[in-house]
């Protein structure tokens, strides 16, 4: 009987894997541009580093994490998401203690036990970035521009950016409270979990994907009229920058996010491309964050993007890498010739394909038609002989004879 993969954890074959390279260099490319290097941190965390990063009264920690016990008697979480683990390591080796501002990025997989469907699974793929020790609001719009240029560098222009205030520990409360009131006089049309999550949670009511959520919370209060001074003044530092860089947004005064730890600037990159699963990068502020975990007080800010979901957005295009050259070899002796010139030209960064089986020469072309080759090289008996082969410019149609040798050959596929 054969073993199938567990739900929700998909193989990514050859074909999709090299859009999935393409994105990850993009990311690599334009975030060392902004002076980020990367940081590779364990899938296994401690329980607890997330239910104290993310909060106890939210989705991920209530109903979507794998957790269990080791064999040492230790709770562990496989992450569901990547801030709360950079920034324990952030901590855990006092990367402040050389700089306080650090700029971060990392990119692998994470894990939440939730309903499998289209760019939504239980072993998901994340890429993010993340800045400390900068309280600067020019900082929150170099990361948004940073997001930004990122898509641009892919060539996608559909998602779109999404900025809102969650305001600071000093103003949120009224804010919460007035939310409270509002929701707890509509008490009756609230799905299940925001009625259990009013008095812990009660913002996450204004993304709930509920008929009768979206209904309660209409006319809600807005967050942006609640905020104080400094965090008003913040906002709108944040959006005089993106304005005079040119990086286009729209205000969402309904956006929250899943996680506790976020203040003032949030915001989401949003398609209409993918259904339901609209927000495609997301993420804010954290300024209590490390100080929570056991860190010095310093700000934060960052973002994550699902891999999954951008690779969605690529759909369309052929990333599938094309051998530079398919040499089809005609005879026993033409083989082994072919062999020790695919060797010789892949030391020279050629890359090259050879038929291993003896096939005829018209299913030896018909394979380099399969691997969309540039060039064919063929070698029968009689260029052996000679020491001639004939190349092939599969683009162009044309072709021309030259000598069977792997400098020969090199400079025939340039012209």
């Amino acid at each position: 009987m054969a073993i199938n993969g567990i739900k929700g954890f998909n193989d990514i074959l050859p074909g999709e894997v090299e859009k999935w390279q393409h994105i990850e260099a993009a990311a690599r490319r334009v975030f060392e541009l902004y002076g980020f290097a990367e940081i590779r941190v364990p899938i296994l965390e401690k329980t607890e580093l997330f239910s104290r990063s993310i909060g106890d009264a939210t989705d991920i920690v209530e109903k979507e994490m794998y957790s269990f016990v080791d064999k040492g008697e230790n709770r562990v979480t496989m992450r569901p998401e990547g801030t709360a683990s950079v920034m324990r390591a952030f901590i855990e080796h006092k990367l402040y203690a050389a700089d306080q501002v650090a700029k971060l990025y990392y990119m692998g997989p994470m894990f939440r036990y939730e309903r499998p469907q289209k760019g939504r699974y239980r072993q998901f793929h994340q890429i993010g970035a993340e800045v400390t020790g900068v309280n600067d609001p020019k900082v929150d719009a170099q990361v948004l521009t940073m997001l930004c240029h990122f898509f641009a560098e892919l060539g996608l222009t559909e998602p779109s950016l999404q900025i809102n205030s969650l305001g600071c520990p000093a103003c949120r409360p009224a804010y919460r409270k007035a939310l409270t009131d509002f929701l707890r006089d509509r008490l009756d049309k609230l799905c299940d979990d925001c009625k259990r999550r009013l008095e812990t949670n009660p913002l996450r009511a204004l993304d709930c994907k509920a008929a009768g959520c979206k209904e309660a919370t209409v006319g809600a209060p807005s967050v942006l009229d609640h905020l104080c001074g400094e965090c008003e003044a913040h906002f709108g530092a944040v959006r005089r920058h993106l304005d005079g860089v040119g990086t286009s947004y729209t205000i969402n005064s309904r956006m929250v996010r899943g996680l506790d730890y976020y203040t003032r600037t949030t915001f989401e990159l949003v398609t209409t491309l993918l259904g339901a699963q609209s927000a495609v990068a997301a993420g804010g502020r954290y300024d209590g964050l490390i100080a929570d975990l056991g860190g010095p007080s310093l700000p934060g800010i960052g973002f994550a993007m699902g891999v999954e979901r951008v690779a969605l957005l690529l759909a369309d295009r052929e990333f599938r890498k094309r051998p530079d050259l398919f040499v089809a070899a005609l005879g026993e002796p033409a083989q082994e010739r072919a062999f020790s010139l695919m060797c010789a030209l892949q030391r020279r960064g050629i890359s090259v394909e050879i038929d291993y089986e003896g096939k005829s020469l018209k299913s030896q072309m018909r394979r380099s038609d399969k691997f969309k080759s540039r060039f064919t090289l063929i070698v029968g008996e009689d260029e052996l002989t000679r020491g001639m082969a004939v190349l092939k410019n599969m683009d162009a149609g044309t072709q021309s004879e030259i000598p069977l040798d792997d400098d020969a050959v090199a400079r025939g596929m340039l012209v």
